[in-house]
């Protein structure tokens, strides 16, 4: 048996768009999509090594993992398939390789100044639809990531639109043209690859193989 678990975006929840369209094609193909709720316990206290270590509780470490990332969980998916050797495969969507160098720059000097100062930013949340804030901590602790860093060799696929304007596709063309095991796929699409949601599952069921997973339970039926 192989495990597939989705990682969510920053600012967003397991009942994303994202998220609930690739667990209706998992279910479609009769597997299970684990899909963590990454703003637990709460929105304010979250960091990458916070999600590092929920989603190493829930690996498990006798079956392969096939570890599908949006974003920020793009980012957090490619670091636990650094550490994690039961991690054998990486689907990456927008990964948000270099996070700091291209959110911070939008806010500001005087606005992360002032985040600092009272450690808290006020953020949209997509998952809420409202408002909420989030303690600087989460840029002190991504600091400490040295993306260089990732050099396991696992299969990696990465879907990244070629408008996308929250992580620039540049990010995904350096992070691959330094990793021969890393397969980048370019979309005429944005940030949230929602008109691209046919092309990404096609990619998907490719490189993962699960027309093949589905054609043997159908024969073993």
């Amino acid at each position: 048996m192989r495990s597939y678990i989705y990682l969510h975006g920053f600012a967003s929840s397991p009942s994303s768009t994202k998220a609930q369209f690739l667990n209706h094609q998992f279910q479609q193909h009769g597997l299970c999509l684990t899909i963590p709720n990454l703003n637990q316990p709460d929105f304010y206290s979250l960091t990458l090594s916070r999600q590092l270590q929920q989603v190493a509780t829930i690996l498990p470490t006798d079956t392969p993992v096939t570890l599908i990332g949006s974003s920020f969980g793009g980012l957090t998916a490619a670091w636990l398939g650094e550490r994690h050797p039961q991690i054998d495969r990486l689907v990456l969507l927008a990964p948000a390789f270099q996070f700091l160098n291209h959110w911070l720059p939008k806010l500001g000097a005087a606005q992360v100044e002032q985040w600092q100062k009272n450690n808290a930013l006020l953020t949209y949340h997509y998952g809420e639809q409202r408002q909420m804030p989030i303690s600087y901590q989460l840029v002190t602790d991504i600091a400490q990531y040295d993306e260089s860093g990732l050099q396991r060799s696992v299969p990696t696929l990465i879907l990244h639109g070629q408008q996308d304007e929250v992580i620039p596709i540049q990010s995904s063309r350096s992070y691959a043209a330094l990793r021969p095991w890393v397969s980048l796929v370019e979309l005429d699409s944005d940030h949230s690859l929602s008109n691209a949601q046919a092309e990404i599952w096609q990619a998907i069921c490719h490189f993962c193989h699960l027309d093949d997973q589905r054609d043997r339970k159908i024969t073993v039926s």
